[in-house]
C-alpha cells in the first residue's frame, strides 16, 4: 500500500472537518492582474507541485486547453526522483506534475488561477490534507523570467486581497528538472475512482473546478 494511503487510513477517523474548501470564495477568486494575453504560439510547459500528484494531475488534465500532463518528481536530483525515495522526505523534491497547454486556449495565469482555488491549499506549509512532508509542499516551479513575475505577483495579489484566512507559503523557484514519476502514478485517480482517498482527497477537486469553472472543465477520459 502507497505511503499516503496509509497516512489516509489513520487521520481519516479523526478528521472532522473537509480536507479542502480552503478559499474564502471561490465564485469571485482574483483573476491575475498581471499575466500574458492568449495568443497562437507553440505549446507551453508549466510544473506545479500541490500535495500529493494524483489530485493535482486530476484537475489540470480538465482543463480546456491543457494538451498533456504528467506527474513527477522535481526540486531534487534525477538520481533520487523515485517513489521510494521521495517519500523519504531527503531528496528535496515535491510531487509535482508539468502541464503542456496551448496558449491560445488558456494563459499561464489562468493556470495559476485554477492552481491555488480548486487544486490544492496554498496556506499548507509542507503538507496537503493527511500527506505530511516536504514533497507534499506547494511550489511553482518557473521555466521563463515571465512565469516567475506572473507568479510572483500573482501571490502578492492574492495575500493583498486577503483570498484566503492564512498566509500563502507556495514557493516560486527555478525548474532546474522534471522527472517523469512511476507508470503506475499516471492517471491514477482516473484508473481508481473508487480509492477512498481517491473519492475523499482528489473526487472534491475535479468537482470544484466543474463548478467553479464550468467554461475551462473538459471531460477527461484518458490519454
Amino acid at each position: 500500500m502507497f505511503a499516503r494511503s496509509i497516512r489516509f487510513a489513520v487521520l481519516a477517523t479523526t478528521l472532522a472537518v473537509p480536507l479542502y474548501g480552503h478559499a474564502v470564495d471561490r465564485g469571485t477568486f482574483p483573476i491575475p492582474s498581471q499575466d500574458v494575453a492568449k495568443a497562437p504560439g507553440k505549446l507551453q510547459v508549466a510544473v506545479f507541485a500541490g500535495g500529493c500528484f494524483w489530485g493535482t494531475q486530476s484537475v489540470f488534465e480538465r482543463v480546456k486547453g491543457v494538451k498533456k500532463t504528467v506527474v513527477g518528481y522535481a526540486g531534487g536530483k534525477a538520481s533520487t526522483a523515485t517513489y521510494d525515495q521521495v517519500t523519504t522526505e531527503t531528496t528535496g523534491h515535491a510531487e509535482s506534475v508539468e502541464v503542456t497547454y496551448d496558449p491560445a486556449i488558456i494563459t499561464y495565469g489562468g493556470l495559476l488561477r485554477i492552481f491555488f482555488s480548486v487544486a490544492h491549499d496554498p496556506t499548507q506549509l509542507n503538507r496537503q490534507g493527511p500527506d505530511e512532508g516536504t514533497s507534499y509542499r506547494s511550489a511553482i516551479f518557473f521555466n521563463t523570467p515571465e512565469q516567475q513575475r506572473i507568479a510572483q505577483a500573482y501571490i502578492a495579489q492574492l495575500d493583498a486581497a486577503h483570498a484566503f484566512k492564512s498566509k500563502i507559503v507556495t514557493e516560486v523557484t527555478p525548474l532546474k528538472g522534471f522527472y517523469r514519476g512511476e507508470d503506475y502514478h499516471q492517471d491514477y485517480a482516473l484508473h481508481n475512482p473508487n480509492n477512498p482517498y481517491i473519492q475523499t482527497c482528489d473526487r472534491p477537486k475535479i468537482d470544484a473546478l466543474k463548478r467553479e469553472y464550468p467554461d475551462l472543465f473538459v471531460d477527461y477520459k484518458g490519454q
